[in-house]
């Protein structure tokens, strides 16, 4: 199963399919966003060889994605790339992941049904997480039975987490599932997002 997006180019820069110097700007800024919030997550103002590391990521990323073959896709914000960072990614619907999603602690259960093309799904936006230096994010999650698609977005400010709320919700919308029908398989003809 692969995924595919209408994602708006004003708002949205792509991470996945972006290869050498295109993207490398909103590729980097989201890697060292990720990295300073693993910091904080770890109590310390950043991990050892954070530069490095940043820079070996931003090269290794796009490889890693165009392997993924539409299984993971991401974007950061086009007008500020270390704002948000979102990335959707499909994986198959183990009783292991089941399980986890189970024993997900209790402020996760505070969700919003999110209607979209791929049925009704969940909403969780946390604004203030329980750990405080946690970032702000919000997740989409649908189930479609063998497979939970998910789209996950971190935000490097909590004052201006609000704001964006609108735009990752037409974010997740744009989100479909790419399938290859050949003529007379079926009585549903799929056609990508406009």
């Amino acid at each position: 199963m692969r995924l595919i997006s209408s994602a708006d180019p004003r708002l949205w820069s792509p991470v996945t399919g972006s290869l050498g110097f295109a993207g490398r700007r909103h590729r980097k800024a989201a890697i060292r966003m990720l990295m300073a919030q693993a910091a904080a997550g770890a109590g310390r103002e950043s991990l050892p060889g954070a530069r490095v590391g940043s820079w070996l990521a931003s090269q290794a990323i796009p490889f890693a994605m165009r392997r993924a073959d539409g299984r993971v896709l991401a974007w950061t914000w086009r007008a500020e790339p270390e704002l948000v960072v979102a990335m959707a990614n499909v994986q198959p619907l183990t009783p292991q992941l089941r399980t986890a999603r189970a024993m997900m602690p209790m402020q996760y259960d505070d969700t919003e049904d999110f209607p979209t093309a791929l049925g009704v799904g969940e909403k969780l936006m946390m604004p203030v997480p329980a750990n405080p230096a946690s970032p702000p994010f919000a997740t989409y999650s649908w189930d479609t039975g063998t497979h939970l698609i998910t789209l996950t977005a971190v935000c490097g400010d909590r004052e201006r987490f609000g704001t964006v709320e609108p735009a990752l919700d037409e974010l997740a919308r744009s989100i479909r599932i790419a399938t290859d029908v050949t003529g007379g398989e079926s009585d549903v003809l799929r056609l990508p997002p406009a």
